[in-house]
């Protein structure tokens, strides 16, 4: 009985092979977008605390961009749809200039944490690093903008109280649970595909969904929040910072437990894998 239960085992364990070139616990393409995550992630978590800072300032400038085109296409439609198809900029210079936003930390560097290739205090230093350089490089860029583009004070301040003026209920919540979770999926499909084409619509779709439906993001809102302020809008950095305060924790909340925390319990065996190479 038990040579037939072997039997049975090594035939699975051979038609697995034949269908992929690897003999691991999963596909192939999962395992190789698990490698490409780590490998990425460990690198990024072991910048020295300058390269993290000047890494953020430009993701600060480069979802600049994004948010310039989206105020661009909502002053001449009025329509958020069109207006995040336009965003999507935005995370397409992120993804080619290879920048960081604070919100696309939460799947790779977790994973290398969690693979035992950086340490806690590696990932704490480069979410907090990222966050100070991205809000910093946006207020710089939005400074910038909305002096470039004054006629768009009426837009960028209407924007802005979508945010402000939402108060702490549960429909805000929801809305910053699913945008930290549509930016930190957005980094999971990038990271699944080695083809550029993939990569750039997944940045398009990234996009759309979260500016277009106007979820709540820690830094893309912040800008237009920072543009109101500096156009002069009845708004101040208090009331920013209330905003800011509980959208930057349940972004994480979203990003972690609803996309990051699932991958990885899927490919723990992975984790396994390069935790016993590190030990």
């Amino acid at each position: 009985m038990n040579d037939h239960k072997n039997d049975h085992k090594n035939d699975d364990e051979a038609r697995r092979r034949e269908l992929g070139d690897n003999a691991g616990p999963v596909e192939e393409e999962i395992e190789e977008s698990f490698d490409r995550t780590v490998d990425e992630g460990a690198q990024r978590l072991n910048r020295t605390f300058p390269d993290v800072l000047i890494t953020g300032l430009f993701g600060g400038f480069e979802i600049g961009i994004g948010v310039i085109a989206y105020l661009a296409v909502l002053h001449e439609t009025d329509n958020h749809l069109l207006a995040g198809l336009a965003f999507s900029a935005g995370l397409i210079a992120l993804l080619l200039a290879k920048s960081e936003l604070f919100t696309e930390g939460f799947l790779v560097p977790i994973a290398a944490v969690t693979a035992k290739q950086a340490s806690l205090a590696q990932l704490g230093r480069l979410w907090g690093g990222t966050l100070v350089a991205n809000l910093a490089g946006g207020w710089i860029f939005m400074l910038i903008a909305m002096n470039a583009f004054p006629q768009w004070a009426g837009t960028v301040t209407t924007s802005a109280e979508h945010y402000v003026d939402a108060g702490f209920s549960w429909e805000s919540i929801c809305l910053a649970l699913l945008g930290g979770s549509t930016i930190t999926l957005m980094t999971r499909m990038q990271h699944g595909t080695e083809e550029m084409s993939g990569k750039l619509m997944a940045a398009v779709v990234g996009g759309f969904v979260l500016s277009g439906l106007q979820l709540f993001h820690s830094i893309l809102d912040s800008l237009l929040i920072f543009g109101a302020i500096l156009a002069g809008a009845d708004i101040s950095y208090l009331d920013w910072l209330g905003w800011f305060g509980y959208t930057v924790v349940f972004n994480v909340i979203g990003g972690i437990l609803l996309v990051t925390a699932l991958r990885l319990v899927r490919d723990r065996k992975l984790v396994e894998r390069e935790r016993e190479k590190t030990s």
